[in-house]
């Protein structure tokens, strides 16, 4: 009988898993499906472009792992019992469940209003593809000379609100942040960072936690108001609920906690990879939720799946950051080098070159789905999983 492996979710990760377990794998060995709610796959390192008009290559998921081997199944996850082995699906308004010997979850992250009141009524997202088109038809029907304010100064925040400004500068951009601008940064890049803010005409309000969202403005902790025409809420991601309403081992803010290889703690047979994910990196640091993060975990679940059913040697990919890569609208970026464990250095790229790095990795990520190793395919046998390796990464208290 054929090893059924489940994949839910294809974005960066979940896709990068299924076509490399593909590529490792004997199709006469394993059945990999691959479930997914939308048909095409979503360049989430682009939401930010997709708002404010720009046209993005459409990238068909069955185009994509069509010749594969690896079954594509368009529904929506439901549920998951990992005791049983099975998870509920919806697809064209019909339940079905789906059995499974390996899961691999990719469910990853969305959005979230941190609580903040009016948050989720009146602010715009960009977390995924339907909220960069919400925003998208807000922007193009604001007049000129509107204030758009986007909430959050992290890497989405700054990006977007660039991104906004250099698209559209006949609006008033501001960019509210809870620390300084950029103050993650060295001081090169929160130099270069201000100084394109300041060639963009973005309005920063530094120091400013938003405690609510109206329609017409957002106040902060100080009482300050801000005019808001379209609130943009870039303040962090939450992971998919469905994981902690499972009985993993999860962490509070649900995401599964995993060994090395990115198996469960919990239940050997789930594997959890990219923003569902909790792993420590270089200095017991938790990794952060980014395709940065994600993509290694993919690869080095994916490994460890084949090796573990083929008697193969466990992988041991490198989690590391390298930098940092920041768009700051089409024809400025910031590229800040970093420690292994994120932390920035004094070293970094700035500019059009900047730009063009950026760019070229974007590319290179979705490429790589579509492209899931460097390597010609090396499909082995399956012949049965070797013990369990033996882990030590824990939950945070």
């Amino acid at each position: 009988m054929q090893h059924r492996i489940v994949v839910l979710g294809a974005g960066y990760t979940g896709a990068i898993a299924a076509g490399r377990l593909a590529r490792r794998l004997r199709r006469e060995d394993v059945a990999i499906t691959l479930v997914n709610a939308e048909p095409d796959f979503v360049e989430r390192v682009r939401m930010h472009q997709l708002a404010v008009g720009q046209s993005l290559k459409p990238r068909p998921l069955g185009e994509m792992f069509a010749g594969t081997g690896v079954v594509l199944k368009l529904a929506k996850v439901i549920g998951v019992d990992v005791d049983r082995g099975t998870v509920a699906v919806l697809d064209a308004n019909r339940t079905e469940e789906l059995e499974y010997d390996t899961l691999v979850y990719a469910l990853g992250s969305g959005w979230t209003d941190q609580g903040v009141p009016g948050a989720a009524e009146h602010a715009y997202e960009i977390a995924g593809r339907p909220g960069a088109l919400r925003l998208r038809e807000r922007l193009a029907g604001l007049d000129a000379g509107r204030p758009v304010v986007v909430v959050g100064g992290g890497l989405t925040g700054v990006e977007a609100a660039t991104e906004i400004a250099e698209a559209r500068p006949d609006l008033d951009v501001a960019l509210a942040a809870r620390g300084a601008l950029g103050d993650w940064l060295s001081p090169k890049g929160r130099r270069h960072l201000r100084k394109v803010f300041d060639k963009l005409g973005v309005t920063v309000h530094e120091h400013a936690t938003v405690t609510t969202v109206e329609a017409d403005h957002v106040t902060t902790a100080d009482h300050t108001t801000i005019p808001s025409a379209a609130t943009v809420w870039t303040t962090g991601f939450a992971v998919h609920p469905i994981a902690k309403a499972t009985t993993l081992e999860t962490t509070d803010r649900g995401r599964i906690v995993v060994d090395r290889t990115m198996r469960s703690l919990s239940h050997p047979d789930v594997y959890a990879i990219g923003d569902a994910a909790m792993l420590t990196g270089p200095g017991d640091k938790p990794l952060r939720m980014s395709c940065a993060s994600g993509v290694p975990t993919a690869w080095q679940a994916a490994d460890a799946i084949a090796a573990r059913l083929t008697g193969g040697k466990l992988p041991n990919v490198p989690l590391r950051y390298f930098n940092q890569c920041i768009s700051l609208g089409r024809r400025e970026g910031l590229i800040q080098y970093v420690t292994a464990d994120d932390r920035a250095v004094r070293a970094a790229l700035t500019g059009r070159i900047a730009a063009l790095y950026k760019e070229l990795v974007c590319a290179g990520a979705a490429w790589g789905v579509a492209n899931p190793v460097l390597v010609p395919a090396r499909r082995r046998r399956v012949v049965g999983e070797p013990a369990r390796a033996d882990s030590t990464v824990k939950a945070p208290a």
